[in-house]
């Protein structure tokens, strides 16, 4: 396949249409990767086995080294999944869940304490749906809210605070891009970081994201597929679905646990957290030129980071876990239930890396971008342009690839057309791939808000697309009046305000399900 064609755009398609008519995961990614390989190849059977072989090794070895990104991210889930499970084992879960019941009493409370502890957490986004769903589960557990339901809490806050916060590994490479797009088109008066803090507030969609899950929590909107597992979890204590199994870090319920303490979840997961960032911020600082807090965050190893961070956590934790004086046996066993828990996302996982490297040789990305050109009139331009990116997250299962494929053409085009329409067009690119991503069954970080949660993966996208989608109408009415009016506050304001009638309408047609 040479030019990129309409054709690029099957498996991406494919697999979501699999993935809603089946409900499996796995077999629905597997028939993306293979339509798109054999679309590479010409339909020859034994070049895509070829070429999936030649992905598939390539997340493990690159030329003849250790894929240090890939491995990295696959090592952080098991030792995540195994301090999960010593966590739990040495009674720190259930202690944590007790002590949050005196002080959390409501739903509501629990949810918006999982909110709040997102947002803080802003300094990754992988990072951020790991530890936040970890963290905020046996609180929400005790609570009767579904895991579906956490992990749309957890998803819809990790990407859009990490979009707009600039001391964020997200915001620092994003920063960097913009930069060499102002650079290259002489807007010399203009920095990368000033341009970013300018676009904040025209990044509708991380705003209207994070309000509607706010209003989500306060008004008890819990419709679409969501209200089905809300019900199951307030009247019938189930807060998954029963005829699913192999859910991403749940362990085994015959695993004996023992009386454990509220430090036993509290500090292994602090130290965890506290390591991660130091190292996120050594990394960044040996890689980088000139040691700014911004190329400091732009060079950080996320990675490596995790990895390193995530030993020194395993570590307190088994230190806590021996004070319990387990017998060796279930010890062991414990360490093998935490592995096993993490498989089925690790599977998930390898087969999206897969497909999503099948879809950037097709040039997904690339035939997408060819939709916008210079002949469009230019007040639709940023909302053409959010609806773009969107589609291009989701087909692709990337906002970073997103990102450096079409800011720098809204870049080019703005240059070219009118220039006082930079800094909205580059938001609404910024805009519509963290609305892409929330929508994708192959985005990374989709997979790893609903294995944080603990949520089936299914579940966990059929249930927020419904979300995803209401906010983004709201961003997209913000676009199309900012670009007609180059109004920046008059573009968020109407936002807000659709975003809010449409809860509002949404409030108003159905029951809240009760404490």
């Amino acid at each position: 396949m040479n030019e990129p064609s309409v054709w690029s755009l099957l498996p991406p398609i494919l697999a979501l249409v699999m993935i809603i008519a089946t409900r499996k995961v796995l077999p629905s990614l597997g028939a993306g990767i293979i339509i798109g390989a054999l679309i590479l190849t010409d339909w020859s059977f034994s070049e895509s086995a070829a070429l999936i072989w030649e992905i598939f090794a390539g997340i493990f070895v690159v030329e003849g080294a250790l894929n240090d990104w890939e491995l990295y991210i696959i090592f952080f889930l098991l030792i995540l999944g195994v301090m999960a499970a010593l966590i739990s084992f040495s009674g720190g879960s259930r202690a944590f869940g007790e002590w949050a019941l005196t002080r959390v009493k409501t739903r509501v409370g629990a949810q918006l304490a999982t909110l709040l502890f997102g947002i803080l957490v802003f300094i990754d986004d992988y990072f951020n749906s790991l530890t936040v769903g970890q963290v905020s589960r046996p609180v929400t557990d005790r609570q009767r809210i579904s895991r579906a339901k956490l992990a749309y809490i957890v998803d819809s806050v990790a990407a859009p605070i990490c979009v707009i916060a600039p001391l964020s590994s997200w915001g620092a490479y994003i920063i960097t891009i913009i930069a060499d797009i102002l650079k290259t088109h002489g807007l010399t008066q203009l920095g990368g970081l000033q341009a970013f803090l300018y676009m904040v507030p025209m990044n509708f969609y991380a705003v209207t994201a994070l309000m509607f899950v706010f209003l989500v929590i306060i008004w008890k909107l819990d419709f679409g597929p969501m209200r089905t597992h809300e019900q199951r979890a307030v009247t019938k204590h189930q807060l998954l679905d029963p005829n699913r199994s192999g859910v991403p870090g749940e362990q085994s319920k015959s695993l004996p646990t023992h009386n454990g303490k509220v430090r036993d979840l509290v500090l292994p997961i602090l130290v965890l957290i506290v390591s991660t960032v130091f190292f996120m911020i050594i990394t960044g600082v040996h890689a980088a030129d000139e040691v700014t807090a911004l190329s400091v965050f732009a060079e950080t190893d996320v990675a490596s980071s995790l990895v390193y961070g995530g030993l020194i956590g395993l570590l307190v934790t088994i230190l806590l876990t021996i004070t319990k004086q387990p017998s060796a046996t279930n010890f062991t066993k414990t360490i093998g239930a935490g592995i096993q828990s993490m498989l089925p996302a690790i599977y998930i996982l390898i087969l999206a890396w897969i497909i999503v490297s099948i879809i950037d040789q097709l040039g997904t990305g690339t035939y997408l971008a060819t939709f916008i050109d210079g002949t469009i009139p230019l007040f639709l331009l940023p909302a053409l342009l959010f609806i773009l990116a969107g589609f291009m997250a989701f087909s692709t299962g990337t906002s970073w690839g997103t990102f450096s494929i079409l800011l720098p053409i809204a870049g080019e085009i703005a240059a070219t057309l009118d220039i006082s329409l930079m800094l909205p067009m580059l938001a609404a690119v910024l805009a519509g791939s963290i609305l892409g991503d929330h929508c994708s069954p192959i985005s990374d970080t989709t997979i790893l808000s609903s294995t944080g949660a603990g949520s089936h993966h299914i579940d966990h996208v059929i249930t927020q697309l419904p979300y995803a989608l209401l906010s983004g109408i709201g961003a997209l009415i913000g676009f199309l009046l900012l670009g007609a009016t180059g109004s920046t506050l008059l573009g968020l304001m109407t936002a807000v305000i659709i975003t809010l009638v449409i809860a509002l309408i949404v409030k108003a047609r159905i029951q809240p399900i009760g404490e």
